[in-house]
């Protein structure tokens, strides 16, 4: 729906400020008059909506995270109203929402506008990923000529490319005038991801959204976020990609899964993308209810470095009690170290990786080449993106880690021990996932996996079972292709 700019021109500026959606509080205000508000909204460039909305039995929710449940409501003595005024306190993080405040933003489809689209990146796409990433442009082709979106899966192994997948449909989709979501569960992946995007469309703006970031509503193209910013879009991008969509917290947490459906315009194409997708999302696929690619191959040929497991002992007790880590896991981590590959060590909580380091600094004192080469990282840490950076510059050598980095890091020639494997938190995808970040350089495919376990699991069975599956589908799928 494109408007007749010739009957009214709208603003700019305006535009800059409502892109997104935001408050309209004092802040909008100050900056645009009521009269020009009204202008844009009666010319269908601006849309309002409520802060709360009722559903049909009067509940009361939230219109930014869709959150009902009573409890996580709270009320305060509102200046604006001059009442008691209820808020929702489950998106507080985002900045309080009142139920006398309405929520304000830019329609974007009010100014699609065609162009040309630079694509510089000049790699080569595998003949798997050619019919993936033509697959997927063909299904915003389809949205472009008005014929709709839906759902579309692109189920690929760790390591398949599905970055350079998605470049061709991008391209479609910022061609047609269409603002890009690509939204993902960790902060880590939107750092991985902003500059790869940013450098294959260097004349489209970009912007990279998530905690802490310094810009909030950029008027931005291609949008790289975090599931929690999509809260800040309301019916905003025609095509929204959903980067790890069974990574927790999007996979746990229906407000995300609320906002990443409240970011979509009502007819948006939405792309599911996973080397793990859940089993009710397989299950759709199988039955041709999902449209879906697969693709079990890694771009460079070689096969998923399948894991070892090794009994490690009562090792929770032997870390706790005695302050050390198994044997097993020590004479590992002294081949890796000795061999100068760098090495991802994963434990099952955050509350185990002080007591691990300490072990592991006493231990490999004379393995490590400086005190500097070993750090630990969890979700919390104010240095983690820091750390990320030197653990893939090889300034780190040895970095623990949770399941915070489970996906979407990518670190050359990395090699992969998990301790603690039987822990609940270590699922079959977790599992997979883990494994996954093992064997990406072409350099050197092998990579080392293993987990560390007092007692064998069915998740740990499901793991090996799972890639052990997709190294026996590529033989398949190589005689298959379109």
């Amino acid at each position: 729906m494109t408007r007749d700019t010739s009957v009214f021109t709208p603003d700019s500026a305006l535009q800059r400020l409502l892109t997104g959606r935001k408050l309209l509080d004092a802040e909008v205000c100050r900056k645009v008059t009521r009269e020009e508000l009204n202008a844009h909204i009666d010319a269908g460039f601006v849309q309002v909506s409520p802060a709360f909305e009722r559903n049909a039995a009067g509940k009361r929710i939230c219109g930014r995270c869709g959150n009902e449940e009573a409890r996580l409501f709270g009320s305060y003595p509102c200046a604006h109203c001059g009442k008691e005024c209820p808020y929702c306190r489950a998106c507080i993080m985002m900045g309080r929402v009142s139920e006398c405040a309405q929520f304000v933003g830019w329609i974007p489809e009010s100014v699609y506008q065609p162009r040309t689209v630079l694509l510089a990146w000049e790699g080569t796409l595998t003949a798997a990923q050619a019919q993936a990433a033509r697959k997927l442009a063909a299904q915003v082709e389809r949205l472009a000529s008005g014929a709709g979106g839906g759902e579309f899966l692109v189920w690929a192994v760790c390591g398949a490319g599905k970055t350079e997948m998605l470049f061709q449909a991008v391209r479609e989709a910022l061609a047609s005038g269409f603002p890009v979501m690509i939204a993902t569960p960790r902060t880590d992946v939107v750092l991985e991801l902003a500059p790869r995007f940013a450098a294959a469309f260097p004349d489209t703006v970009t912007a990279a959204l998530y905690g802490g970031a310094d810009e909030r509503f950029p008027q931005a193209e291609l949008v790289i976020c975090t599931t929690h910013q999509a809260m800040r879009y309301r019916r905003h991008f025609p095509v929204c990609i959903i980067d790890e969509v069974d990574a927790f917290p999007f996979s746990a947490d229906e407000k995300l899964t609320h906002a990443v459906s409240e970011a979509a315009t009502a007819d948006a194409l939405t792309v599911y993308v996973t080397a793990t997708p859940p089993r009710d999302m397989q299950q759709a696929a199988a039955s041709g209810r999902l449209p879906h690619i697969r693709i079990p191959r890694r771009y460079h040929g070689h096969d998923l470095p399948v894991p070892t497991l090794c009994w490690a002992g009562d090792w929770h007790k032997r870390l706790r009690a005695r302050g050390r880590v198994p044997p097993p896991l020590l004479r590992w981590l002294r081949t890796q170290l000795a061999a100068g590959r760098p090495v991802f060590l994963f434990l099952p909580r955050v509350a185990l990786l002080d007591d691990a380091a300490a072990a592991l600094v006493r231990a490999l004192a004379a393995d490590l080449p400086s005190p500097d080469a070993f750090d630990h990282v969890h979700a919390a840490d104010p240095g983690r993106t820091d750390k990320v950076a030197r653990f893939r510059s090889g300034a780190i050598r040895l970095l623990l880690t949770t399941t915070i980095l489970e996906r979407g890091v990518t670190v050359p020639g990395v090699q992969v021990a998990v301790l603690g494997a039987e822990d609940a938190i270590f699922t079959e995808s977790a599992l997979v996932q883990i494994a996954g970040r093992a064997g990406r350089n072409p350099a050197d495919p092998a990579g080392d996996v293993i987990f560390f376990h007092h007692g064998r699991t069915a998740e740990m069975a499901c793991a090996v079972r799972h890639i052990k599956a997709m190294n026996a589908e590529t033989v398949e799928m190589n005689t298959h292709l379109d």
